[in-house]
């Protein structure tokens, strides 16, 4: 059995207070829910006892908050999860919220990937994999949006093009082009053979 040992209206919410248990924060709630069931600091609770309270009173609150949050961008699994144990929800809550998203099509991490990846352009797949993993897609997805991606190479060209613009090309100023490109996500073989067309065309503006 665990005890209460404070409850605090929060700064952001005044409707809604935060449950502290054996002197560490558990969980949110609203204050008319605290009222309700008497929650009050020194009270012994079973820790199940005020997940099964929040989860029973707070699921629509939680949903509704969820949706809000998804108003502004699309959102990958993780980050809703994140947002909503930022929140103070318990797991239960969090669990019930996020099946009723995924059920209704509003959390998919693998058309989140596919939409990324469509809609970024000047960078490679490493680079591309890397922000998807930051935002906490899940790896199947990312592996599924990366399958059959290309690099494409008059792309990967512009960068370098646009990289070495205004500098010689001599044998530093190539290695950092050359950095540069791998820095942006391209892979090694795609970055060289942009670079070495880089050199091939300087050599030729020279000539002339």
């Amino acid at each position: 059995m665990s005890q209460i040992t404070s409850i605090e209206q929060q700064k952001k919410d005044k409707t809604r207070c935060s449950v502290y248990i054996d002197g560490v924060f558990y969980c949110g709630l609203k204050i008319e829910i605290a009222v309700k069931y008497r929650l009050k600091a020194g009270m012994a609770i079973d820790r199940s006892e005020l997940d099964a309270i929040q989860l029973a009173e707070e699921k629509l609150t939680a949903t509704e908050k969820a949706m809000n949050h998804l108003s502004a961008t699309i959102k990958t699994r993780a980050n809703m999860v994140d947002f909503l144990k930022s929140k103070g929800y318990t797991q239960g809550v969090i669990d019930y919220v996020i099946a009723k998203l995924e059920s209704y099509g509003y959390i998919d991490d693998f058309a989140y990937c596919r939409s990324y990846v469509n809609s970024v352009s000047g960078k490679g797949r490493n680079a591309l994999r890397a922000a998807l993993i930051k935002r906490g897609a899940a790896r199947e997805a990312i592996d599924a949006a990366l399958d059959g991606v290309e690099e494409d190479e008059d792309e990967v060209l512009a960068v370098a093009r646009k990289y070495m613009r205004g500098k010689s090309a001599d044998k530093i100023s190539l290695q950092k082009c050359l950095r540069h490109l791998v820095s942006r996500g391209y892979g090694f073989d795609t970055a060289k053979c942009a670079v070495e067309k880089c050199c091939r065309e300087e050599d030729v503006y020279g000539e002339d």
